[in-house]
């Protein structure tokens, strides 16, 4: 039996209605899902106002609300809580409703805008190949040691994420691998969370449909570091400009690694090919089946978390030589008749940047370089320009296409892209909306040796359009394709 009063510890309450001296079913912030005697918390969010369903959530059988605001008239029989804050009331009640489970494992947190997924997810398969039982809650899915659950956020919701911490506690896992986004950071949802780490990668134009400026994306980043614990570890790059920031004031052990500058953890790139990285680490070299720049960053930090951990730097080299790409990170094919499709979750700027720059670096150049790239709708709209303007500038050929619009029109997304290519690019490019279609022109533009990029949806394996799912894996149509095409 649960009692209401329990899991309100820490909570910071300004008022209350009623008896918290109450046995409560769970927890719910959606009131569709609200059941008998269940505490239903009112979030104020961009698109919905929990307040608004306070009856509801009561019809259904809510025993107690936590809300900002009371209503004007209290239900008889019902607890009302108010606070400032339900987002992280939300959190901390979450946390003790499951016994805070974060406090029984070794959470570590990745944020930055590229890298987390590829750096928490290999850090799950290091840790796995070390003799640990492993969690993972990435973009990706959610791994309680070997049992895999569906992701639906980068970052989930606070309930969820306690649910499968206290899933992993309960089989006696170890080691915990967590994405943060800002959107996670910025709704508490990581409040309440003990973390023996943290792992900052990079910062560059992103979320700012949700940010309103670059400084308070920044400074969300920063607050998740502000917040870690003394005896926890903050891992920074500090090639990204960014990354001393991060450590002004956290009370963390600090930490960096870098392939440029002084860091406590370096590396040097000694050859960079479709095959690999050749790196050297702190005067060892190895072997990683990770390629380009950027993944050399994503070793280093996988390396630093691993030894910040505890485990021995030579072994750790010795299990970074085995890990396998991460699904939708520069995945790449070869048809029969030598051409090179790679598929990448880049739908930044910045990553787009990355991949293609990476690219060039390991072709010959008697090659073409085809580019098919589109942009989500609903989303930061100032970016679409900039990547359209990156591809044409990197690329032989680019071919604009639809991302997932969801509620957007595809067409007007396409415009808003072409706008940043320039002149001289302008007849590299064609403009073709449905995105199979794209891909299928891109594959029969191309010759033996060409190489075919394909950005922005990574691992995903739908589409979304006016907010309806449909089944789309662009590594699965690319490899059809090439089939058809060069039997």
């Amino acid at each position: 039996m649960i009692i209401l009063k329990d899991i309100l510890y820490k909570v910071a309450i300004e008022a209350v209605h009623g008896s918290t001296e109450i046995a409560i079913n769970k927890i719910e912030f959606d009131s569709r899902k609200v059941e008998k005697n269940d505490v239903f918390v009112a979030i104020r969010g961009s698109v919905s106002d929990g307040h608004d369903y306070i009856q509801k959530a009561i019809e259904l059988g809510a025993i107690a609300i936590v809300c900002d605001t009371f209503p004007e008239v209290f239900e008889k029989g019902i607890t009302y809580i108010q606070l400032k804050d339900t987002n992280t009331a939300l959190a901390f009640m979450a946390a003790n409703y499951f016994g805070n489970p974060s406090d029984q494992l070794k959470l570590v947190g990745i944020t930055g805008t590229n890298g987390k997924t590829t750096i928490a997810s290999l850090l799950y398969q290091l840790f796995k190949k070390a003799g640990f039982k492993v969690g993972l809650i990435s973009t990706v899915k959610i791994l309680v040691d070997n049992i895999e659950y569906k992701a639906t956020h980068t970052t989930p919701d606070s309930i969820t994420i306690n649910h499968y911490l206290a899933e992993m506690r309960n089989e006696g896992v170890e080691y915990c691998f967590m994405e943060v986004s800002s959107h996670g950071i910025h709704q508490k949802r990581t409040e309440a969370l003990h973390f023996v780490g943290g792992v900052f990668t990079n910062l560059s134009h992103d979320h700012l449909d949700y940010h309103p400026t670059f400084a308070e994306y920044r400074d969300v980043k920063k607050s998740f570091f502000d917040n870690l614990p003394k005896n926890a570890f903050a891992l920074v790059n500090s090639d990204d400009k960014n990354g001393a920031i991060m450590l002004q004031n956290t009370i963390a052990s600090k930490h960096t690694y870098a392939l440029k500058s002084y860091a406590d953890y370096k590396a040097q790139i000694l050859e960079n090919q479709l095959s690999g990285l050749l790196l050297k680490v702190e005067g060892n070299e190895v072997w990683v089946k990770l390629i380009g720049t950027f993944n050399a960053y994503n070793v280093l930090a996988i390396y630093g978390t691993a030894v910040e951990l505890g485990l021995d730097s030579l072994e750790t080299l010795r299990l970074l030589s085995e890990l396998e790409s991460v699904s939708g990170r520069f995945q790449f094919i070869v048809s029969k008749t030598n051409i090179t499709a790679i598929v990448d979750y880049a739908h930044t700027p910045d990553a787009l940047e990355n991949v293609l720059k990476t690219t060039n670096d390991i072709r010959t150049k008697n090659e073409q370089l085809i580019t098919v790239v589109g942009c989500g709708g609903n989303r930061d709209k100032t970016k679409r320009p900039i990547m359209a303007n990156i591809a044409s500038q990197l690329s032989d050929k680019v071919i604009l296409t639809s991302d997932n619009p969801r509620n957007e029109d595809p067409e007007t997304i396409i415009k808003e892209m072409e706008i940043g290519v320039s002149a001289e690019n302008y007849r590299k490019v064609l403009s073709i909306t449905d995105r199979k279609q794209a891909i299928k022109t891109a594959c029969q533009l191309a010759q033996p040796n060409d190489i075919i990029l394909i950005a922005g949806k990574g691992h995903e394996t739908y589409q979304e359009v006016n907010g309806v799912r449909h089944d789309f894996d662009d590594m699965k149509i690319v490899k059809e394709i090439l089939e058809q095409l060069h039997k």
